[in-house]
């Protein structure tokens, strides 16, 4: 017999306006920040692809299958996006030393460099956006949002949370 759903607390109705507007928020922000992707893609820059550099330099060399899983991305996404990488020297492939059969992607100086150029380009944009704010603010939108961040990560299966904020370079 399945155990018995416990009864939901009341949910107070300020909170319920609160998380319609967190709710309506949520997606703006997401449509905005890929506009402003779409916006800054260079030529012969792949976004995309670029963002594929991060987990593989914060966690070291990655199979492309385990590389895929911890994006949240298609398997042939994110061999296409591999491919770019490696066509313009920002990755390659090394043998995977417990299974020769396999390879790694090993972020090159270029792809470095190219993340070091990415990540330089988003704090002068966040810069620019937040020049009218005060410190305390700013700290206050930076330690909410990343508790937001962490908190929605712990409702995707283990297997997919992605790394919290602060392990992220």
């Amino acid at each position: 017999m399945p155990p018995t759903p416990r009864p939901r607390a009341a949910v107070e109705p300020d909170r319920v306006a609160e998380l319609r507007t967190l709710g309506e928020q949520v997606p703006r922000f997401m449509r905005l920040v890929h506009a402003l992707k779409n916006s800054q893609a260079g030529e012969g820059r792949d976004r995309a692809a670029l963002v594929l550099l991060y987990p593989l330099v914060q966690l070291g060399p990655l199979r492309q299958g385990a590389l895929a899983e911890r994006v949240h991305a298609d398997p042939s996404t994110v061999s296409r996006h591999v491919g770019v990488l490696i066509e313009q020297g920002l990755v390659q492939r090394v043998a995977d030393e417990t299974d020769g059969r396999a390879s790694r992607l090993v972020v090159t100086d270029a792809g470095r460099a190219a993340l070091d150029q990415m990540r330089a380009e988003r704090e002068a944009l966040l810069a620019r956006v937040t020049s009218s704010w005060d410190t305390a603010d700013l700290a206050t939108l930076t330690s909410l949002f990343g508790r937001l961040v962490d908190d929605l990560a712990t409702v995707l299966p283990a297997d997919q949370a992605a790394p919290s904020p602060r392990e992220t370079p």
